[in-house]
């Protein structure tokens, strides 16, 4: 289905929804669904939203809006940004920070996250295919991947004998390899969060 008639579909159930929808706050809220779709639609996201409903489809892991080789790099992009996306994830050095923006105090930061660690963790206990590629060295893996035309989103390989995701971000065309060593698993993950 094209993406504009699946948002317009989305947009005609919910308002059938919501006319038949007793409750003043079930109203609201999805009043409020239907202006994210708007949103989407009017600021010309549409392709945006399609790669996104992609992403939640597959089993890659969570998309980046910028990749920075340096905390430094990233401040700079960050402070110069004049109203930086919230909440967006960004790589620094290959790991995952989320931005933090509170737009009436003119407050930025860059937070570490540890989405990536939760990923492989979860890929871990599914339990991995096998290797497309098995090298000796990192340098190896890393030349291997950066001669790649068309790489798959992920892509599972070994290095001297160790588990690693090598993943392509592709909307901001950055390769990273990532051992599995680093994964979580749900205890982890659980203390984390609390």
């Amino acid at each position: 289905m094209n993406k504009r008639l699946l948002t317009t579909e989305v947009m005609d159930l919910l308002a059938r929804i919501r006319a038949n929808t007793p409750s003043a706050e079930e109203q609201a809220l999805l009043e409020t669904a239907i202006n994210a779709i708007l949103f989407i639609t009017s600021t010309g996201q549409r392709y945006a939203f399609a790669d996104f409903l992609k992403y939640l489809e597959s089993n890659a892991p969570p998309p980046v809006v910028a990749s920075f080789k340096t905390r430094q790099e990233a401040e700079s992009w960050l402070n110069s940004h004049p109203e930086p996306p919230d909440s967006t994830l960004v790589l620094i050095a290959d790991q995952y920070h989320t931005v933090a923006y509170i737009r009436e105090m003119n407050h930025r930061r860059l937070l570490p996250l540890a989405v990536l660690e939760a990923h492989l963790g979860r890929l871990k206990r599914e339990g991995l295919p096998p290797a497309a590629a098995s090298f000796n060295t990192r340098e190896e893996a890393e030349e291997w991947f950066m001669n790649q035309s068309a790489p798959p989103e992920q892509t599972f390989i070994k290095i001297a004998g160790n588990d690693y995701l090598a993943v392509y971000h592709r909307n901001v065309n950055h390769r990273a390899i990532y051992p599995f060593s680093i994964a979580l698993d749900e205890e982890e993950q659980e203390e984390d969060n609390s």
